[in-house]
């Protein structure tokens, strides 16, 4: 089977990475999609990082709010910071053609970053097959979008509850432009497409470089801004991402795959299960454990583990069965291997039989 995940030198040797299934547990694995939206800067940034639970950035999502554990972006290299890329401490996820640019404000390669392993993209996959159901893929979808591409690589490292937060996946007009729209009698609607409202504006007599000079878009938590055109192109591409999501909604079931928002507002919402942030970290510290709260006192002086009072456990090997017992065969294996086995030592000694008989001689008359 093709590596999906590999490590590129800077002579182009290819060195496969097994991480398919690293972050699986015995439970349902759970980890934070970490989104750039402005409801990032309004909730509890501080208790999602400090929650014992993987946080997955993209491109640069979270930056001076949360500090991922593991990184992925689809944009060109020089658009993000040297220290994503330099901090080992950060399982970094990229698409291979980046493995030969340069690590920004550096003279380093992309692919000579610590802790960094390289995939393929794989274009021509159907809504049915998000998350892949077959067993040789060997690549990560590529429907030209970061978060889609984050949501897969979760899956492949194994994990299966995805809380995305900061994901409102919907551009908003600004309070500025809003206000101009109102003196022209016209009122955003929270659900419609930005290039309807600006379409109404622009019908009504509001020019582009009037809202503009008005106020810049600002879409995100961090400091960027985007041209009023850019904006509206970004509430398509995001309104595009949603409905991919919801008509895929059947292949991640059938993967195990589930996708929880933790974003008010978000146009997931309307598809998938929302939740509050704080009621999610706290739902995770009571299945993982709460480092705040744990006390070491005693812990070395300790010589039994804890079962939290459930009752006796007992570890078996498989067919341990007791000494005289007939142990049973697993299904389909007893006709592959025993049955198989059984009949044909007995075809065999039918054969054998047959070629001790004597030959005897029958006439046979002629007829015609």
């Amino acid at each position: 089977m093709n590596p999906v995940f590999f490590r590129i030198e800077t002579d182009g040797t290819r060195t496969p990475v097994e991480l398919r299934g690293r972050f699986a547990g015995p439970a349902r694995t759970p980890c934070w999609i970490i989104g750039g939206g402005p409801s990032l800067a309004a909730i509890s940034c501080d208790e999602i990082e400090r929650s014992p639970v993987a946080k997955l950035s993209v491109n640069l999502c979270g930056a001076g709010l949360i500090r991922p554990t593991i990184w992925t972006a689809y944009d060109p290299t020089c658009r993000f910071h040297r220290s994503i890329y330099l901090d080992a401490s950060i399982l970094k996820l990229l698409p291979s053609r980046r493995a030969m640019d340069l690590v920004p404000d550096s003279s380093f390669k992309v692919c000579e970053s610590p802790n960094l392993v390289f995939f393929e993209r794989e274009p021509q996959r159907g809504f049915h097959d998000f998350p892949p159901s077959a067993k040789n893929s060997a690549a990560v979808v590529d429907w030209q979008d970061s978060l889609i591409q984050a949501i897969e690589l979760a899956w492949w490292l194994g994990f299966r509850d995805l809380y995305l937060v900061g994901c409102e996946l919907r551009m908003r007009p600004e309070p500025e432009h809003v206000a101009l729209a109102a003196g022209k009698g016209l009122r955003y609607e929270p659900g419609e497409l930005l290039k309807s409202f600006y379409d109404r504006c622009r019908s009504a007599g509001l020019a582009a470089e009037t809202l503009e000079r008005a106020a810049a878009s600002k879409p995100y938590h961090f400091d960027e801004t985007k041209s009023l055109a850019a904006a509206i192109q970004t509430d398509w591409h995001y309104f595009r991402v949603v409905q991919y999501l919801r008509l895929s909604r059947r292949a991640m079931s059938l993967a195990g795959l589930e996708l929880i928002s933790v974003t008010p507002g978000s146009r997931l919402n309307d598809f998938f299960p929302f939740r509050q942030a704080d009621d999610v970290v706290d739902e995770l510290l009571r299945r993982v454990g709460d480092p705040r709260t744990e006390t070491t006192r005693g812990r070395y002086s300790q010589e039994k583990p804890s079962t939290c009072g459930i009752g006796p456990m007992r570890d078996f090997k498989p067919h341990n069965w007791p000494a005289g017992a007939r142990s049973p065969t697993p299904a389909g294996k007893a006709d592959l291997e025993g049955g198989d086995r059984v009949r044909t030592a007995g075809i065999e000694r039918v054969r054998a039989a047959l070629d001790e008989l004597p030959e005897i001689a029958v006439a046979i008359d002629e007829v015609g």
